[in-house]
């Protein structure tokens, strides 16, 4: 027992191989190991992971049924009950398999120091989606930490953390894309480079209706973000049907449509954007789609 102790003292990294940096907030157990009635435990207010697939749960709760919880969650006093620091989903599994009590480790951190463990534990596992990571980076560095110092907690470079954080600038519903996986974070700074706030949700439209590529949503990008010719806008005051006919031709078909000549010759030209994009609109003007 002394041993396990001991062990527990070194950091979150004895619990889990390899989950943390030597600088990461040590966790120093109480006791060995002990079983808790579970409904003393609460979750933990500062749980990065805000999206608990079901499926998994019924699967994990289905392993518990026949083997037990291998694994001890972690968790701290909080007056006459507990609140975990790591092991949720052990936790959530443990109720759907209708365990009365968990194995838990019990220790003693501060609230920083319990948001910062739950989040390496989830970070090393790959277990959070961009948005949840973002939230979690926001909150410690708003506890006083910088970009680079979360970065060392967890074991990725600061560009990385800032990356996340930005995601934050989305409006919450493309937000919700990235966590449902329907946009990349590779579309999300894609989105960002787009100032303005409708072409950037009709960009975003096309890149979930289409499943757009990064690359092809690029591209789109630089598109909508070319401040117009001075010679559009002139055109566009004397023949205001051929602007017309201009405005037309790119909702239509979604992309940069010019017209060059005059009303006896000239040409018209189309924008595309990979080859996803060049079929799309050929199926649009042949009728096919």
């Amino acid at each position: 027992m002394s041993n396990q102790h001991k062990a527990l003292g070194r950091g979150i990294g004895a619990l889990i191989p390899g989950a943390a940096p030597a600088s990461s907030p040590a966790l120093v157990a109480e006791s060995g190991p002990t079983c808790i009635p579970l409904d003393s435990i609460e979750p933990n207010p500062d749980q990065p992971r805000r999206v608990f697939d079901l499926e998994h749960l019924e699967r994990m709760a289905q392993s518990i049924s026949r083997h037990g919880v291998l694994q001890p969650v972690i968790v701290r006093k909080a007056g006459h009950r507990y609140q975990l620091i790591c092991g949720e989903r052990r936790w959530r599994a443990a109720r759907l398999a209708e365990l009365s009590s968990i194995p838990a480790l019990v220790t003693d951190v501060d609230d920083r120091d319990r948001l910062e463990l739950a989040l390496i534990e989830n970070v090393q596992r790959a277990d959070l989606n961009p948005i949840e990571l973002a939230h979690a980076f926001k909150v410690l560095c708003a506890s006083g930490a910088t970009q680079d110092e979360v970065g060392a907690r967890v074991s990725l470079d600061r560009s990385t953390v800032a990356n996340h954080l930005r995601l934050l600038e989305l409006p919450r519903e493309f937000q919700a894309d990235v966590e449902a996986g329907r946009l990349s974070i590779g579309h999300a700074k894609t989105l960002l480079s787009v100032g303005n706030p409708e072409r950037r949700r009709h960009l975003r439209d096309r890149i979930v209706r289409e499943g757009l590529s990064v690359r092809a949503s690029e591209g789109l990008a630089r598109n909508v973000s070319k401040p117009k010719q001075p010679r559009v806008a002139h055109r566009s005051a004397t023949d205001p049907n051929r602007q017309m006919l201009v405005d037309n031709l790119r909702r239509r078909l979604q992309t940069s449509v010019r017209i060059n000549g005059d009303d006896a010759r000239g040409r018209i030209e189309i924008e595309y954007f990979g080859a996803e994009d060049l079929g799309r609109i050929s199926n649009l003007l042949l009728g096919d789609a």
